[in-house]
């Protein structure tokens, strides 16, 4: 089972990237994907999640109209779009796999079983 990250970067205020997370080792058609970041010094702290089946996506109140996540299952892989980037999104992004789907939020970070290494995002100018 492995989770990949990649497509971070350094980055202007105001800027976008779009994040990608590579899955292998398991189907990931089955599997709900969170994606989490964690600042220097902070907390981590998940950003949103995408279900397996409808696509149905939950963002956190401090990233919604700047964060779409969205999945191509046939590449085993899911995305992370980050647009209108703010210093305070400098973090280490991580996606993450989970067999738990709620209908009103995003599973709890201990529901999440494997784990991608991380990619850096710095927003800077």
């Amino acid at each position: 089972v492995q989770l990949v990250e990649s497509g971070g970067g350094l980055v202007q205020p105001g800027g976008s990237l779009r994040l990608s997370c590579a899955a292998s080792g398991f189907t990931l058609d089955v599997y709900e994907i969170g994606w989490f970041r964690q600042a220097p010094g902070k907390e981590r702290e998940g950003v949103g999640c995408i279900s397996s089946g409808n696509y149905k996506t939950y963002y956190a109140d401090s990233v919604k109209g700047r964060f779409t996540i969205s999945r191509d299952n046939a590449k085993s892989t899911v995305y992370l779009q980050i647009d209108s980037l703010k210093p305070e999104d400098t973090a280490v992004y991580y996606c993450a796999r989970t067999s738990a789907w709620y209908y009103y939020r995003c599973p709890k970070e201990d529901e999440f079983d494997a784990w991608g290494q991380g990619t850096q995002v710095t927003v800077s100018s």
